[in-house]
């Protein structure tokens, strides 16, 4: 497409084409995708005694509505980062998937959204130094012991406090030898367990700044073993995990979520460039991956991210496709409904993620094709755990009940 040709708009747009994923098992009917948005309103499952915290939340029928309600025939949908095993993370109102009592709830989720056509992958993850003991009752992880560089406070106090408390001051252990068998074991497990709860697929996430980026990151990963130094050595653990996951559920039906240009939880890296190029080398190697699935640059961070980029260098995706070869490519992060058009036709991307316009707007593929206005989102209530859970999650109207007030 010309770059002086206006890009088609609407239901003419090249987002409502069929698109093959998973090595050609699964075909979308649309290329407009539900981004994995942590919200929170996952429920507790109740503690083993009055004086232990809650660490365990479950996914119900509420989770299940919101899912349901933003579903489309052969549309795809990506879960909420979910955690992968009790050292994993314990957010408040996360939900796991390494219990019965998780996969039970996430069955209601994948039931809901098979009812209405819908097409479903559980992101799994291990948030590595990003977790507090406090909430876990666990040592925190990392690639290395090191600690953030920054004064970040974690979004909720701990157990019984009122105050936050910076993660800085909760340094995390270097994973062992075996404690990285035992995490690739528990990406394994949760990534059958998500099979086994009904999803169509596994995203593991690798990028914002959690477990499997922290070992990409020279600025976190100051590793001396195979895991460490040169970029093929701190990609070697995100391999390994990608590699063992597709042999236990399928090669096609997992995918991965990176964002090279990402500073978020105090990522860094020398060579940006170098790195993730490495990684989508190793992965296209592996061959039939379902999709990638990438965080675009945000230009306010640019001064963070653009040396260790190379300057001047292009920010699209043609490095990646060339070491992925045909696996499809997805974007996230830049898309609304204005910057969405020509996004397919310039073959930029394969499909668009939406993350925050799918919040407020549960209908946004229909709003998209037929040229709605879109309902602005409330960020306030983007995350829980609340009492009211509902609001700001399940109470937004579709464009028709928005017509009928």
């Amino acid at each position: 497409m010309s770059s002086l040709t206006p890009a088609p708009r609407g239901g003419s747009s090249a987002l409502f084409t069929p698109l093959t994923i998973a090595n050609g098992k699964t075909t979308l009917n649309h290329r407009i995708i539900m981004a994995p948005m942590t919200r929170n309103r996952g429920i507790p499952l109740p503690p083993s005694g009055p004086s232990t915290p809650t660490r365990i939340w479950i996914p119900d029928s509420l989770i299940a509505t919101y899912y349901s309600q933003r579903t489309t025939p052969g549309g795809l949908q990506i879960t909420e980062s979910t955690l992968i095993s009790p050292s994993a993370g314990a957010m408040p109102g996360v939900p796991g998937l390494w219990l019965p009592e998780q996969i039970e709830g996430w069955k209601l989720v994948t039931s809901a959204v098979h009812k209405k056509g819908g097409i479903i992958y559980a992101q799994l993850c291990h948030h590595g130094r990003v977790a507090l003991p406090h909430f876990t009752g666990l040592p925190t992880v990392s690639a290395s012991a090191t600690p953030w560089s920054t004064d970040e406070k974690y979004p909720y106090p701990p157990p019984g406090e009122s105050s936050r408390v910076m993660l800085k001051e909760f340094p995390p252990l270097e994973l062992s030898e075996e404690g990285l068998k035992s995490t690739i074991a528990d990406f394994v497990t949760a990534a059958k367990h998500a099979m086994e709860a009904g999803f169509d697929g596994v995203e593991l996430h690798a990028g914002n700044g959690y477990l499997l980026e922290q070992f990409l990151a020279s600025g976190v990963n100051k590793r001396t073993d195979k895991y460490g130094g040169s970029a093929e050595n701190r990609c070697r653990f995100v391999v390994e995990v990608v590699e063992e996951v597709g042999k236990a559920i399928g090669i096609e039906n997992v995918a991965v979520r990176m964002s090279p240009w990402g500073v978020y939880n105090d990522i860094q890296d020398d060579d940006r460039f170098e790195t993730w190029g490495t990684l989508c080398r190793a992965l296209g190697k592996l061959g039939g991956l379902s999709y990638v699935h990438f965080v675009e640059a945000r230009e306010d961070e640019k001064p963070l991210w653009e040396k260790s980029w190379g300057e001047g260098r292009e920010l699209g995706f043609e490095w990646a496709r060339e070491e992925l070869g045909s696996v499809p490519v997805f974007s996230a992060g830049v898309w609304n409904a204005d910057s969405v058009w020509g996004a397919v036709e310039t073959g930029k991307v394969d499909a668009c993620v939406f993350a925050r316009w799918f919040v407020s707007n549960l209908d946004l593929v229909e709003r998209l094709k037929l040229g709605k206005k879109l309902t602005m989102y409330n960020r306030a209530k983007f995350y829980g755990p609340t009492s009211k859970r509902e609001v700001g999650y399940t109470d937004y109207l579709t464009w028709e009940e928005s017509a009928e007030k």
